[in-house]
């Protein structure tokens, strides 16, 4: 990847770069590096040593009468070896000292990275010597750090999964079992049950589906030119029933003329549809659901405000996390993760409000250039 292709690359912010951090990240001054450093004192002990093996052998020729000269070279060398005795000597002090100080860093670095290698995430080396090996060991500790947070996740995803499903298909199991030894009728209302159940196993297995492919960052887009007013309205279209049912009333407002953007339709439907559903569930009856489509400074901004109780403070930091339910949730937790990942796709963000006891308030922002 040439420096241009990176510079482009790095405007957006990938799929996989860690939130807590900054993009682009910082990058490290230029700053001779320490093997330069070392190079160059090992390039001025090698011209002593060249001095030092002249004057030999010139004194090794001198005595085998190979050559002959007219003063006598000892006179200048012996106090030239006087000066550079001392010099040399100090040199490979410093040398042994500089080696040292890189030598032990890296080799602590090379047995760390052997043990990440065999799948040990929780090794970290100490931060010393010259500067640019403590910003090597810092990376690598940086790098631990990830890989160890990735694989607890790992874990915790497949735990997650395995409880999630466990459920459905015990009721299956449980139904069908009933069935066969005849203690369930073999009767529309049962085999109703046993399809509802299926839908949640077909429903869990596309939203894992879907927060797979976002998370690493491989969902594909299929973007055209949308005029989302419209989409907003068909989509609230399709909650009016459910709404009337729940005693909700859906409210609408945006501005008229609004240009279309370009963005994955189906895509943007499915986070909508997860946000009006989520206001649905916590709205009481008698409730309402606001929403406001507007756009400024390039960007669209979609609000979905409910008059729901609201949600606590200790619980808004980790509304986007998926498989995050709160106690009287009746969801899989999966559809607010989602929503985040499929709306970061578009480039845009999405953030949740919620003061005590005046409802939540859910707004995406999408930039209107993407």
């Amino acid at each position: 990847m040439n420096i241009y292709h990176f510079r482009r690359s790095s405007r957006k912010r990938p799929q996989w770069w860690p939130e807590n951090e900054p993009w682009p990240p910082r990058m490290h001054s230029s700053r001779p590096f320490s093997f330069r450093r070392m190079g160059c004192f090992f390039g001025l002990f090698n011209v002593f040593g060249l001095f030092v093996l002249a004057g030999v052998i010139i004194l090794v020729a001198r005595g085998l009468g190979l050559v002959k000269f007219q003063f006598d070279p000892l006179q200048f060398l012996i106090p030239i070896g006087v000066f550079i005795l001392p010099v040399v000597i100090l040199l490979l002090v410093l040398g042994g000292m500089v080696l040292r100080r890189l030598v032990v860093p890296m080799d602590d670095l090379l047995k760390a990275a052997d043990r990440v290698g065999q799948g040990d995430y929780s090794v970290r080396v100490q931060e010393k010597g010259p500067r640019e090996v403590r910003s090597l060991a810092r990376a690598f500790n940086n790098m631990a750090s990830r890989l160890n947070i990735n694989n607890e996740q790992r874990r915790e995803l497949l735990a997650d999964v395995t409880h999630e499903l466990r459920t459905p298909l015990t009721v299956v199991q449980g139904n069908l079992e009933g069935m066969l030894d005849g203690l369930y009728p073999l009767d529309e209302p049962n085999l109703r049950s046993l399809l509802e159940e299926t839908n949640i196993l077909s429903r869990l297995v596309e939203d894992l589906r879907t927060l797979a492919l976002a998370e690493s960052g491989a969902i594909q887009l299929k973007k055209e030119s949308v005029d989302l007013s419209m989409l907003v309205k068909e989509t609230l279209a399709a909650f009016k029933s459910q709404a009337d049912l729940a005693g909700v009333s859906l409210t609408y407002k945006s501005a008229d003329d609004l240009p279309w953007m370009d963005l994955d339709p189906w895509r943007i439907r499915q986070v909508f549809s997860n946000l009006i559903a989520n206001a649905l569930r916590y709205t009481p009856s008698g409730g309402s659901i606001t929403v406001r489509y507007q756009q400024a400074d390039g960007k669209a901004y979609l609000e979905v405000k409910d008059s729901g109780p609201g949600i606590p403070p200790e619980e808004l930091p980790h509304v986007f996390e998926r498989f995050y339910k709160s106690a009287d949730s009746g969801g899989m937790g999966l559809g607010l993760a989602i929503a985040r990942h499929l709306v970061e796709a578009h480039a845009g963000s999405i953030s949740v409000e919620s003061p005590p006891g005046q409802g939540t308030t859910m707004q995406i922002v999408l930039p209107i250039g993407e």
